[in-house]
Parts: C-alpha cells; structure tokens; sequence
C-alpha cells in the first residue's frame, strides 16, 4: 500500500493526540445530523418524550460502536479502515411502516433481522456480484433519495399531520433550507462542513421566534440532568412476516452502498490501488450488519456506512484508524448527557423534514454517479429506466398499489422495494445472450482501426464496463492494429477476441506473421531515426505503456499480442 501525496496521516498513523480529539469532535457533529431518522420514526410510533430521549442516547452510542466495529483490521469483522456508519434513509420508509403497524418494538424486530440479512450476504456478496453490478447499486442509491425526500417534505409540509402547516412553520422550513443551502454553496471551512447542523440550528431560532417551539419545549432542555445513564424504558421486540420483504430490500442496498463506500476508503489509503479487496470489504459488510442488529436489539433504527464521512477523511487527510476511537468516545459523551438528546426531542417538524429533503438531494445525485459511471447498452437501460419509473408508480398511484393481493403487495410497498426487486429481475432476463468472449475479424490490407474501436465500445456498453478503461483499451487496440499491420507483414486476416469480467480486461489480436516486440526499454532517438524497425520498437514500447500488461508470443507460425487491463 502506498500513501497518496494528499492524505497526511495513513490508515497505520498515529496523529498527534489534538489531531485526533478535534477529529473525533469533528466527525461527531457531522454524524449527529442523521439522528433525524430515529427521531422521526419515534414521532411516527407516537413514542413520548422521556423515552425519545433515551432511544437517542443509544442512538448515539451506536454509531460510536457502529464506526469503531469498522475500524477493526483483525479478525473476520471490519474493514479496517476509518468508515463512519450513520442512520440511513435507506431504512426509513421501512421504519415507518413499522411504526405505523407495531410501533417501535416492531421497528426494532424488523431493524434486527435486516441486519441478519446483511450479515448473510456478507459472507455471500463474493459470489452474487454479478447480479448486482453498478448500475443497480446506483438506482437504488437513486430511489433511497427519492423516498426520503418524499418523507422530508411530508414532515416539512405537515402532510399527514394532526395539526395543518401554518405561515409560521413554512417561514421556520424555509429559514432552515436557505441556511443549509446557503452555507453549503458558499461556505467555506467549518461553515461549509457544519452547514446542516447550523441550518438545523437556525430552524431551532427561527421556531422559537415564531411560537412554534413553547417555554414548555425549552423548559423539559433545562429540567433534562447534564448527565444520565439512559435507560430502557423504550425497548421492546415484535416480528411481522408481513414487512421482511420491505426490511430485506434496504438491507440489501445498504450492503451495496457499504461495498461502494469501503471500496473509496482503499483507493483513497492506495496510490496503488487496482481492484476492490473482497476480504476487507466482506468484513465492513459483517460490521454493518452486526451495527444494524445491536440498533435492533436497543430499539433504534438501522445503521449504514457514510459516503459524506468517507470523502471527509480524504478532504482532511486525516484517514487514521486511530480517529475511530475519538469519535466512539465523543458519541458516549454525548449518549451521556440528557441534555443532547433533549434538544433533539423537541425538535419542530419543519426543522425535522428540511435536512431530510437536503441530504436526499446529495444521495440522489450519488445514486445518479454511479449509474453514469459504467458504460450501458439497451440492455442496461431498460434496466434503470424501467425500474426507477416503475417505482415511481408507487408513489403516484398508492391507492392502486393498497388494492394488490397481499403476496404481491409485498414486494411493492414502496418505492425502493419495488424498484429494487424488478431491476435485479430485468438484469436477470436481460443478461440472457450476453456474451463475455466477443470476436472481431479485420483486413489489413483495408485496415480500419476505427472499426476495432466501435467494436470495443459497443462491448463495452454491453458488459457495463468502466468507460476509462475501455478509451484505454480502445486506443491501445488502434495503435496496436496499425503497428502490427505496417510492421509485422501479416498474411490473412487479423483476428480480435475480446473477453470482461469484473476485474479484467483482455484483448488478444492473433495473425499470421512476425511476432510484434514489445521492448521494455525505450529505444534511442539515434535508433528511431536510423531505421523503420526503430520506429517499430518504439510503437511497442508506446503500446506497453498504455496497457496494464503486454504479452507477445509466436507458435506454428501464428502471432498473438494480448492487452490486459484492470478493471
């Protein structure tokens, strides 16, 4: 593993101990936004205030267990890398159906048996990625947005609320969303990386302004003990075979997100980073899944890796391990004092829907980069686009969705649930006919390089190939074709074959005539000009370089030069 020139202190560092600390409070603050998905489920579950402010408290504590679990490089659990977890949108419209049938000992039933669901797949993801390539993993990315955007602005707007939206708590939303944007836009330093907490902040205000926070609000923050152990008044477990289905989709998309953010955690520590490691990656899946159990078992919602946290380590350079254990103890701290959580409790509506709605935003448009970064085909694209619109319907036509059989209405509970199991579905029909091994003949004597391009582009929409690795490819095979054409006097046609999976790129050109050299050593400028075969070693030396890996050999009179590149 090599340092990035970017990151000051590695994955193996020990900073210096205030580093560390101010690190820790950092993250902390960064991580504290999220708690507005337990606390909206508990409004939902109708769950009073004491015991809101006790499920808070092991709120935090589990991300404090949920990062640290993580950080843990021995042993099949963790990734071992600084890979902060926070409560996830993703788990969201699940929860609240829970919460609207059982409460909150069914959310917790239901939160802990997703987690058992990804703890399985995190011994299986290995063998199952195939049938979950990017495209897939960015729709769902895609559709979590969509449904917690569509949450946000119900609490922000009071749909569905007891009471109905006044002047006043529009005048409180739009304070909030402004801050954010505002600071996020054009902040800069702590204001950019703080904007949600100080929007949230600025929401808190502007209620108290207006009347929609009462002295009795501010009065249970003062009566709240600076510190307490919290208890388990909240806790209690129910299972609905009904809801696994809707439990057992979010899990699965917070195991792809997971593979995605642990992925970036090794090509941030790595200059020389190649491929993902599966070893790494399946222990962050095991430590995801066992953070989502104990959410379960203490009675909160689940929990999943943070992409923001993740690109926070590379925008600080700080990505030791060792930052883990400040934010652990940050979050106890915090778990600790009543005071933290009261002040959540008795956070507005308006206030509670607005960062919903602005992070969704962000995940929407994570889910929509890694949808693009893959070349797609036909194939591909009724993929996402059937699915994501077909979730959509969900939210558009609820009443005609409500009517379904039960056993069907299952699998379309939502949004994220619908679209998720009819892209897996698509992909599976669609990969019918999808070739891995493609070939191409051509004629050197009426060479056209840009037709062995087209070829390798048009395979590389179908295979959904990483599209720089295919301009690599594609420019490597040209100059390799005209090279082999000008220099090795082929006889009969050249022969292409061109073979993907997940991790490799092979291209193979195979003729008849002089084997191609591929020198390892530049030749001089005295030999380039002395004669075409310098020339000729130089467009191998050229070729070498292009690729991740060359080889040329000659049997029976037959030539072969493979390409190899990683993907």
């Amino acid at each position: 593993m090599k340092r990035p020139v970017n990151i000051l202190y590695g994955v193996d560092d020990s900073p210096p101990p205030l580093v560390t600390i101010l690190s820790g409070i950092q993250f902390s603050g960064l991580l504290s936004i999220y708690l507005v998905y337990p606390l909206a489920v508990a409004r939902e579950a109708g769950v009073p205030g004491a015991m809101t402010s006790d499920l808070l408290s092991f709120s935090l504590l589990l991300m404090g267990l949920a990062v640290n679990l993580q950080a843990l490089r021995r042993g099949p659990v963790g990734c071992g890398y600084l890979c902060p977890a926070v409560f996830t949108a993703g788990y969201l419209p699940a929860a609240l159906l829970a919460a609207r049938q059982g409460g909150m000992p069914l959310v917790a039933g239901m939160t802990a048996f997703a987690g058992l669901i990804e703890i399985a797949l995190s011994r299986l993801m290995r063998h199952l990625r195939a049938l979950f390539p990017p495209e897939i993993a960015g729709l769902v990315v895609m559709l979590v947005g969509i449904t917690a955007a569509e949450n946000g602005l119900r609490f922000a707007l009071g749909i569905g609320a007891s009471q109905p939206i006044g002047s006043p708590d529009l005048l409180v939303a739009g304070g909030c969303l402004a801050t954010m944007a505002a600071l996020t836009v054009w902040g800069k330093g702590p204001l950019r990386l703080f904007g949600v907490l100080i929007g949230m902040a600025a929401g808190y205000g502007t209620a108290a302004v207006v009347g929609r926070l009462t002295p009795s609000d501010i009065q249970s923050v003062v009566a709240a003990p600076l510190a307490r152990l919290p208890t388990g008044g909240h806790l209690g477990w129910s299972f609905d075979p009904a809801l696994m289905v809707a439990f057992a989709i979010p899990a699965l998309a917070a195991s792809l997100r997971a593979m995605a953010d642990i992925t970036t955690c090794q090509k941030i520590n790595d200059a020389e980073w190649v491929r993902p490691d599966m070893r790494s990656i399946s222990g962050g899946l095991l430590a995801d899944g066992l953070s989502t159990v104990a959410c379960g078992l203490l009675g909160s919602v689940g929990l999943n890796t943070h992409t923001n946290s993740v690109g926070l380590t590379n925008a600080t350079g700080i990505t030791s391990r060792r930052v883990a254990w400040a934010i652990g103890g940050v979050l106890a701290l915090l778990a600790l004092s009543p005071k933290v959580a009261a002040v959540f409790a008795i956070m507005p509506r308006p206030v509670m829907g607005v960062p919903l709605f602005f992070l969704a935003s962000f995940t929407f448009v994570n889910g929509l980069q890694i949808v693009t970064s893959r070349m797609v085909d036909a194939r591909r694209i009724l993929v996402v686009g059937m699915a994501f619109m077909s979730g959509l319907a969900v939210e558009f036509f609820p009443a005609y969705f409500a009517g379904l059989p039960a056993r069907i209405r299952a699998f379309a509970s939502g949004s994220l649930v619908l679209g998720t199991v009819l892209a897996i579905a698509l992909n599976l029909i669609f990969r019918l006919g999808v070739r891995r091994i493609q070939k191409l003949t051509l004629d050197p004597a009426a060479l056209d390089p840009k037709r062995a391009e087209e070829f390798l582009e048009e395979q590389g929409a179908t295979w959904g190939a990483r599209r720089d690795v295919i301009d690599r490819a594609a420019f490597n095979l040209a100059q390799g074709l005209e090279t082999i054409a000008e220099g090795c006097s082929p006889r009969g046609a050249l022969e292409i074959e061109a073979s993907f999976d997940e991790f490799n790129l092979d291209v193979r050109v195979s003729y008849v005539g002089a084997p191609l050299e591929l020198p390892d050593v530049r030749p001089t400028n005295e030999e380039i000009m002395a004669s075409e075969e310098g020339q000729r070693r130089l467009a191998g030396f050229l070729l070498r370089r292009h690729a991740d890996r060359v080889q040329s050999w000659h049997r029976d009179g037959r030539s072969t030069v493979l390409f190899h590149f990683d993907h």
